[in-house]
């Protein structure tokens, strides 16, 4: 059996230092070009990146407080999803956060809906699964690129038995819930998807 191997000879072959030093050259070289181009991929741009995908260009945030328009009031909801909305942005985005009207990012809004629907019947028409839908109106604007400016309604929803009262699990429910319309706002104002 016959191994044959190929090996690329460099042309200083007989030129001892100068064959080492181009060949170590050569090998430098590629090597300092492939960090450039990857430094060069990895800083370019003209945003301040973070691993969650978002593009985030000031430094300030104010987020008021939502109000609570919705027919059936739960007292704390307003409080409980202004704190999820903003955990979520701040522990994402590095934003500073200000109560004051001249910050880089400006976001308000008001909870529209709070409902409780059956979403499933037994075969003698009885209840057998509750949903709890929760509606957000976001208005939020950025003073940096006023085309990244929005109004938009965000609705989730979560079932429960209805051998259950809302009662019983609406703080679970608006803690999951809250959590969806955190991520889900927090990506349409800052991964823009």
């Amino acid at each position: 059996m016959l191994i044959v191997y190929l090996r690329q000879e460099s042309p200083f072959k007989g030129l001892g230092f100068l064959h080492y030093f181009c060949t170590s050259f050569m090998s430098l070289s590629r090597l300092i070009l492939v960090i450039g181009c990857f430094s060069l991929l990895l800083f370019s741009g003209c945003g301040v990146y973070s691993f969650s995908g978002a593009t985030i260009e000031g430094k300030s945030l104010n987020i008021h407080l939502l109000d609570n328009k919705a027919r059936n009031v739960v007292p704390s909801l307003a409080a409980t999803l202004t704190d999820k909305l903003r955990g979520r942005i701040l522990s994402q985005t590095g934003l500073s956060p200000v109560n004051k009207d001249d910050a880089d990012y400006d976001m308000s809004g008001a909870i529209t809906a709070y409902e409780v629907t059956v979403t499933g019947a037994t075969n003698v028409q009885v209840a057998s699964t509750n949903r709890l839908t929760l509606s957000v109106q976001i208005v939020f604007k950025n003073r940096l690129n006023e085309k990244a400016n929005f109004t938009q309604t965000f609705t989730r929803f979560a079932d429960f038995p209805a051998s259950q009262t809302v009662d019983n699990v609406q703080g679970t429910l608006i803690e999951d819930i809250g959590n969806q319309l955190a991520d889900d706002i927090f990506n349409k104002a800052f991964v823009n998807w």
